[in-house]
């Protein structure tokens, strides 16, 4: 099994500024203002799945030339018109209507995105409360595209993409923004795909062969006997050995 001496030696060398502009998590940095940042997240984090070169394209496209770098004005003053046939793999249009929408009347009638998944961390239920949210909001033109990109889970999945913008936004580093802090590091998932379960079984950290959120407790659990006040670092460390041994 990998050491702790060595995971920490990869965690350092990825976790720098260089490793921004290759990720999602290079949108967040685009935003100064803490509610331009969330929603940036929160949207980039949707789509992030397929080919990390095609979504990026997608996200740049998306805050750029529609939401015009104004992530929160966007969603306070977002009609359907606004986005016409913007779509990514299995989000089609309403899908993404649907979500926006619902992020408007989120914020119009609360403090945000922080302010739901902050009830939904103190009720023990943070996946749950925000799937839920959206889901009882959402229209019924709705496709595989919504569900996919707002997992349901109470399905069992690792809900990677979630557990990753929370890193984002409760982590503070060269690279995670920090921005929340009703969680603490200690209380974070690692974000687990089938990349990072095979490199983390390959790592001896993992020996569960689903990639369910089973798993991924059990991985961030292995982590914390590394580092209990914060296991997601090494999310850094198990991209960089999967670099290293392509």
């Amino acid at each position: 099994m990998i050491t702790k001496t060595e995971l920490d030696i990869l965690a350092d060398k990825y976790e720098t500024k260089e490793f921004i502009k290759d990720d999602p998590v290079q949108f967040i940095h685009r935003f100064e203002s803490k509610k331009d940042v969330e929603i940036a997240g929160f949207i980039a984090s949707l789509l992030a799945y397929g080919s990390r070169k095609q979504f990026i394209k997608k996200l740049d496209d998306l805050f750029v030339n529609i939401a015009q770098n104004e992530p929160l004005n966007f969603i306070l003053n977002f009609e359907p018109e606004l986005i016409g046939d913007f779509n990514y793999r299995f989000g089609k249009p309403n899908d993404f209507i649907s979500i926006f929408k619902t992020l408007q009347q989120l914020y119009k009638t609360s403090d945000g995105l922080e302010e739901l998944f902050r009830y939904g961390h103190l009720q023990g239920k943070i996946f749950e409360n925000v799937t839920d949210y959206f889901y009882a909001r959402a229209n019924k033109n709705v496709g595989q595209g919504f569900y996919h990109m707002i997992p349901n889970p109470r399905n069992g999945g690792a809900m990677k993409r979630m557990c990753m913008y929370l890193r984002w936004m409760v982590r503070k580093s060269c690279v995670d923004k920090g921005i929340w802090e009703f969680m603490q590091p200690s209380q974070l998932y690692i974000p687990l795909d089938v990349h990072v379960g095979r490199i983390s079984r390959q790592m001896g950290l993992l020996k569960r062969n689903a990639n369910d959120f089973k798993a991924v407790i059990e991985l961030t659990n292995k982590l914390k006997e590394f580092c209990p006040d914060d296991p997601v670092k090494y999310d850094f460390a198990i991209f960089g050995y999967g670099v290293n041994n392509k």
